[in-house]
């Protein structure tokens, strides 16, 4: 079950489905075009409002249905189709496993580390954490206070340091600790996309020749709250890096929320946990099946 500030979000969009419904007993194309503003206004894209719009007319047409309360249990099945994406929206179970976080600055990348961090603990899992966004004032501190706050070492250089030297040494401390999870920050700075390519394959470098038998996770850390901004970045950052997954933050009473459903159309990348609220526990793994029926 996913965190009461989410399903806020839920009970509205499903509230407004319900009234389209409701206020609509004949299916028509009224209804389909009120259907269309209510995704759209949940931050679901165009494209894919109009792709999950034509798939239910297709539906309708081919299942002959006539009740309007169909017409939702249609949307519903559309909509899980779109973000389902099986076992990948699982974590890697490998030990030892590195996950690298990227993401723009104000995404909620280092908070997300800590939660993540928090969550693996409690999991019974061992967890070292990495401060490679040298480049980004206070991050390593910021970092740092996160380790303090979940009980977790963390390794790190000055300021402005280079990002691949800190990853060397937080896989030899990680190795020497028999660490299961080394979770590392990462610089996000999309203005310099050739930089950030260049400093993100020196990384990959320097793990797969110090640390080779380690699984390895690359997790985006998007804003839920940014809309079309966080599609855009996911495209930028699928380009430069080999995302094995998204963390979405920020999917609260704040956030409209569609953008889950726009992400699971556009890209084969798998959400895998989401932000549902402000306190520490308020990471949760993604569960595709959940999502659709809370959403419901």
């Amino acid at each position: 079950m996913f965190g009461q500030k989410k399903k806020s979000f839920f009970g509205r969009l499903q509230e407004k489905i319900e009234d389209v419904i409701r206020m609509r007993p004949e299916i028509d194309e009224e209804m389909m075009e009120e259907l269309e503003e209510v995704l759209i206004s949940s931050d679901v894209g165009m494209d894919t409002t109009f792709k999950i719009i034509g798939q239910l007319r297709e539906d309708i047409k081919k299942q002959n249905i006539r009740d309007s309360e169909d017409v939702k249990a249609c949307i519903k099945k559309i909509i899980k189709n779109l973000i389902d994406k099986g076992q990948a929206h699982q974590l890697s179970e490998n030990i030892p496993l590195i996950i690298l976080m990227v993401g723009v600055n104000g995404s909620g990348k280092t908070t997300s580390i800590g939660k993540l961090g928090y969550h693996l603990k409690q999991e019974g899992k061992s967890v070292l954490l990495a401060a490679a966004d040298t480049f980004r004032a206070a991050a390593s501190e910021q970092l740092e206070i996160w380790g303090d706050r979940i009980g977790v070492n963390v390794i790190k250089h000055k300021e402005g340091a280079d990002p691949s030297a800190v990853i060397f040494d937080a896989i030899q401390a990680a190795k020497a600790r028999n660490i299961d999870i080394l979770i590392c920050d990462t610089a996000g700075r999309l203005q310099t996309k050739k930089n950030l390519m260049t400093e993100l394959e020196k990384m990959y470098k320097v793990i797969n020749r110090e640390y080779p038998e380690a699984e390895k996770e690359t997790l985006l850390v998007l804003d839920a709250a940014t809309g079309k901004n966080a599609v855009s970045q996911a495209k930028e950052f699928d380009e430069v890096s080999q995302i094995t997954g998204i963390v979405l933050t920020k999917l609260d009473g704040t956030a409209k929320g569609g953008i889950v459903i726009t992400i699971g159309d556009m890209f084969e990348i798998p959400v895998k946990f989401i932000g549902v609220g402000e306190g520490i526990e308020d990471l949760e793994p993604f569960d595709a099946e959940q999502f659709t029926e809370d959403l419901f």
